[in-house]
């Protein structure tokens, strides 16, 4: 089918994710009156992840708040939802997904949003005592862990956290857990933190925050092995360094990047590389498109192209809308994915926001506010061949949002210099 989707077809999202509820409303928004089933392999229904490591974590929303669309919006949008159940294989050409309990889906169209999982350390897959924070449970089991390890009976107890890895989820459980009167120390592999992301000068300042409130950070720190937990998930570990040294924790939280949830697909026919491969308006085949935080799309922008997979809650969002529409319209006519990549980070009572996607090599200019002030807010702008390719700010929102409209058409880095002198 290149065709448009059949209005009173069956459409299969799978992946009861930000990305796949966002399509499921877009789908019905845009006149699709056919069968519509949802498929998540969590119990939960559809809930929003960036709350998890911080108001979540840090008790002051219970769980239930984040939810993003409860059981009666799910029968209002007219939603037939297998939570609980995981997809295990994919025909792409007959378009039938087949799940975990051998029961089986065919449909007219499909919306593949299954996301990504955290990357472990070797040698932790399945242990209790190290932790990861990626869904509900996994957050709701981090907060029991800290609370075991810091009884509210006898406040002078102090729980040690060590957070390896200082990239962005790290950092706010870094944050969180030190809000929280927790002795926390994270250990990051890089010299820099969030280097890849930010460059060697932003990420140096953001990983100068932990300091300042009192964490210790550690850099090119290399897990080499966690010894196990005297008594079952409890008591202290040893993080043993690469270098000899050792690092001890009641808690350990493993943040290194996730990996897009791809293996259910690898026999599906679809183009797999590190995530589904798509063309530039979210179709990996016929009746089939991709959206969140495994979608890898070519991103056609001021005469360039790219495949791009990028990991932020506000692409999901726009992507999951995007993809429901390419259905709907058909492949022949669906228009291209251009974005203009938004993501935030709460650490600290501060809130980091960039708008656009940088490289680590691209030029960086401090353009207000200075990266060693005191109160840590700042504006950077990134460039590359002459042209602004992101802007970052600490807590600066007014000043930041005046650079979208650059981001957007690919200003000259010039005329982004020149924005807040006027």
């Amino acid at each position: 089918m290149s065709g448009p989707l059949p209005r009173d077809g069956t459409v299969a999202v799978i992946g009861a994710s930000l990305a796949g509820l966002r399509a499921a409303e877009t789908l019905r928004d845009g006149g699709f009156t056919g069968r519509l089933v949802m498929v998540g392999d969590e119990r939960h229904v559809p809930y929003d992840r960036p709350p998890l490591s911080k108001q979540v974590l840090a008790g002051t929303w219970p769980p239930e708040r984040t939810t993003l669309a409860d059981e009666a919006r799910l029968c209002e949008l007219g939603i037939e939802a297998r939570l609980g159940r995981r997809a295990t294989s994919l025909d792409a050409a007959a378009r039938r997904v087949t799940l975990d309990d051998g029961t089986s889906i065919g449909a007219d169209g499909i919306v593949v949003a299954t996301g990504a999982s955290p990357r472990r350390l070797p040698g932790t897959d399945g242990r209790a005592d190290v932790f990861v924070l990626r869904t509900l449970d996994d957050a709701e089991r981090l907060q029991t862990a800290i609370g075991v390890a810091r009884p509210a009976t006898s406040p002078r107890a102090t729980c040690k956290v060590a957070v390896v890895g200082a990239g962005f989820i790290g950092a706010e459980v870094a944050a969180t857990c030190a809000g929280l009167g927790c002795e926390v120390v994270v250990l990051e592999a890089l010299q820099t933190p969030l280097e890849s992301a930010l460059g060697e000068i932003v990420g140096a300042a953001c990983g100068a925050l932990h300091v300042r409130h009192g964490v210790q950070l550690r850099t090119g720190a290399q897990v080499a092995a966690i010894d196990p937990a005297p008594v079952t998930g409890a008591g202290r570990k040893t993080i043993h360094l690469v270098h000899g040294d050792a690092v001890d924790a009641d808690v350990v939280v493993v943040g290194i990047g996730v990996v897009a949830n791809t293996g259910w697909l690898e026999a599906s026919g679809l183009s797999i590389d590190d995530g589904v491969v798509c063309d530039a308006t979210l179709f990996a085949a016929d009746g089939i498109v991709a959206a969140g935080d495994l979608a890898r799309w070519t991103w056609r922008r001021h005469g360039e192209e790219s495949l791009v997979r990028i990991e932020h809650w506000e692409v999901a969002s726009q992507m999951g809308v995007a993809a429901a529409k390419s259905l709907l319209a058909g492949r022949a006519v669906a228009a291209p994915f251009d974005p203009v990549p938004y993501f935030w980070s709460d650490q600290y009572g501060l809130r980091i926001q960039m708008l656009g996607h940088p490289s680590p090599d691209d030029e960086v200019e401090v353009v207000d506010g200075r990266l060693d002030a005191d109160d840590a807010k700042f504006v950077a702008i990134y460039g590359s061949a002459g042209r602004l390719t992101a802007a970052l700010a600490v807590s600066r929102p007014r000043q930041l949002m005046a650079f979208r409209p650059l981001v957007a058409r690919g200003a000259s880095f010039s005329e982004a210099l020149a924005l807040l002198d006027g």
